[in-house]
């Protein structure tokens, strides 16, 4: 009796920490990209890897993939007046101002000189195109 429900605790345990605390306890918040982490799901992660350290691993790595270890409404968005700041008279995107505005949020030195840009269609190109980048400089 005692193995059995020493086993079945065992499997319920490893069953949530597997499946990724944040996708079980909001899923409402999958899809998210970046922002600040829940604490929370952070540290029922974090105790996945002090029980049993690969699926604590993979909860991690689960919760990220699908973003919901991070608090919602917490990714970086531009309001309008930042994206007038960086448009010229015809609409276009200044380098010099994006560069500026990147440096000032991230903290980085970016140079506007270093950038490149790729016109993209969809979501679906821009994935597609983000692959390739990483191959084309590489090489």
């Amino acid at each position: 009796m005692k193995h059995q429900l020493l086993g079945l605790s065992l499997t319920v345990i490893l069953t949530i920490q597997l499946s990724g605390c944040g996708v079980l306890l909001h899923p409402e918040r999958k899809g998210q990209r970046g922002g600040q982490v829940d604490p929370a799901i952070a540290v029922l992660d974090a105790a996945g890897l002090l029980l049993f350290v690969v699926p604590g691993l993979i909860a991690f790595g689960v919760d990220l993939y699908y973003g919901t270890i991070y608090l919602p409404g917490t990714a970086k968005t531009l309001n309008e007046e930042e994206l007038n700041r960086l448009r010229t008279v015809d609409g276009q995107i200044q380098p010099e101002q994006l560069a500026r505005f990147v440096s000032e949020q991230t903290g980085q030195t970016i140079h506007a000189e270093e950038m490149v840009s790729y016109p993209v269609g969809s979501v679906d190109e821009l994935t597609f195109m983000l692959a390739e980048v990483p191959k084309k400089t590489s090489s």
